[in-house]
């Protein structure tokens, strides 16, 4: 807090730092289990707690469904059942 001060910083907690962490690794795409290791959190609820996604994060996972699914033919269309 000190060198914040001294630096003329708005003080930034090491907290907030995992924070940001967290969230630009999600809005990257990695997964959560792989943040929830290197964050070292021992649930995934946690992580989860600390990944924050951006309005262009979520857009650009929007935008995957408009992407051809992996092995089917470009323009396909078909329905695929769920369960």
């Amino acid at each position: 807090m000190k060198l914040c001060r001294r630096a003329k910083l708005k003080y930034r907690s090491p907290h907030k730092l995992r924070h940001t962490f967290c969230s630009h690794l999600a809005m990257r795409g990695a997964p959560a289990r792989a943040i929830q290791e290197l964050a070292g959190h021992g649930n995934l609820q946690t992580t989860q707690r600390y990944m924050h996604s951006s309005p262009a994060a979520l857009e650009r996972a929007i935008k995957l469904l408009e992407l051809p699914s992996p092995g089917s033919p470009v323009g396909s269309g078909d329905m695929v059942e769920t369960v």
